[in-house]
């Protein structure tokens, strides 16, 4: 067993699997620039290493994967109008094109709460288990942000209008939804976990992407569609559309409790960051790659960096911890094709490249 010294990512090798731990279980394990620089440096040394046949992502602690990046960070960089953004979500948003097409199986363990960044480094996996106690979010919205990491490409393939609901709502996912939203692959008890994992370890050198999923199925519980799949036919009619006045408006037709709850959700979020969104969303679905709705969030992330409802946004959810964001503009109705203009426009040279 070879290991490096045990910081905030842990990158070990146990039998022929190539373990990456998140070790910041205090922060549920939330990701640092460092982190994602640390988490490629240990793909680059799996990649090359003929006896590692599997990589596992795991998260230390019993409350989640990875809570998502480390907004504080980012907060006060954009209050000084520092660069950490445009570093950060480069690199990030690059490894996460990596992930998904790495060359080896990639299992990641989305035990707990999975969110933002998490999302990021588990979704894109080729094998993406989840397990009854997953509660899994992009619940950008309401920090004037935008599920970013990919989101836009995992949200516009959900079935129907899923994705749509959980990328303007930031509602959680359970395990069986996030299959049905297609953001894992297997649903595993919890406590089953210790017993795959050690499977995970033994598998033979050049183990094949399918020979990984019969020994994942050997633990899942077939489960692939909870709560909010039950509601697909009404979330399909009240949001299948392309802008965010119509939704509004579908939902105060529709008056039903859920409806209702939807509206009361929605009206906590970034108006800026619903529109902005939706358009990425809408966008996303003509995709044909991760790349390029990578390319399309990375420059929508870059203005909102620069923008007020991201630093209001975090101030009330994070800093201040008063629920109460002032949005700028505050009604979805004021949001004009001009201030979402800036979110979409190409940037000459700080365009997102994939080697």
């Amino acid at each position: 067993m070879s290991s490096v010294e045990e910081g905030d990512l842990v990158a070990r090798v146990e039998g022929t699997a190539g373990i990456i731990r998140l070790n910041r279980p205090k922060a549920i394990n939330a990701i640092t620039l460092e982190m994602f620089r640390d988490i490629d440096k240990a793909l680059d040394r799996f990649e090359s290493d003929p006896a590692v046949a599997v990589i596992v992502l795991e998260g230390a602690g019993e409350r989640g994967l990875c809570a998502g990046g480390d907004i504080r960070a980012l907060w006060e960089s954009a209050k000084v109008k520092g660069d950490l953004g445009k570093i950060l979500w480069r690199e990030e948003y690059i490894l996460n094109a990596r992930i998904k097409k790495f060359p080896k199986p990639y299992v990641a363990f989305m035990d707990g709460i999975v969110m933002g960044g998490g999302v990021g480094l588990s979704a894109h996996a080729s094998h993406r288990v989840v397990t009854d106690r997953t509660k899994l979010a992009m619940p950008e919205v309401g920090l004037g942000f935008f599920p970013d990491v990919g989101g836009t490409w995992l949200l516009s393939r959900s079935p129907g209008e899923i994705g749509t609901y959980f990328g303007l709502t930031g509602q959680t996912m359970n395990g069986p939804d996030a299959i049905h939203a297609k953001f894992a692959d297997a649903m595993v008890p919890a406590a089953k976990w210790p017993e795959l994992r050690e499977a995970l370890t033994r598998v033979r050198q050049g183990v094949s992407a399918a020979e990984v999923t019969k020994v994942i199925d050997g633990f899942a519980t077939g489960e692939a569609a909870g709560p909010v799949a039950a509601k697909e036919p009404i979330i399909d009619a009240l949001f299948g559309f392309d802008r965010m006045e119509d939704i509004f408006a579908a939902l105060e037709r529709d008056g039903s409790e859920f409806a209702l709850a939807t509206l009361k959700t929605l009206g906590e979020k970034s108006p800026r960051g619903m529109a902005v969104t939706l358009k990425l969303l809408r966008l996303a679905r003509t995709a044909s790659n991760l790349e390029e709705c990578l390319v399309r969030e990375y420059r929508a992330a870059l203005e909102v960096f620069r923008s007020d409802d991201f630093r209001e946004g975090v101030r009330a959810a994070v800093i201040d911890k008063d629920r109460n964001p002032s949005w700028s503009p505050p009604r979805i109705e004021d949001v004009t094709p001009e201030m979402l203009a800036p979110y979409f426009a190409e940037i000459g040279t700080d365009e997102l490249k994939f080697n």
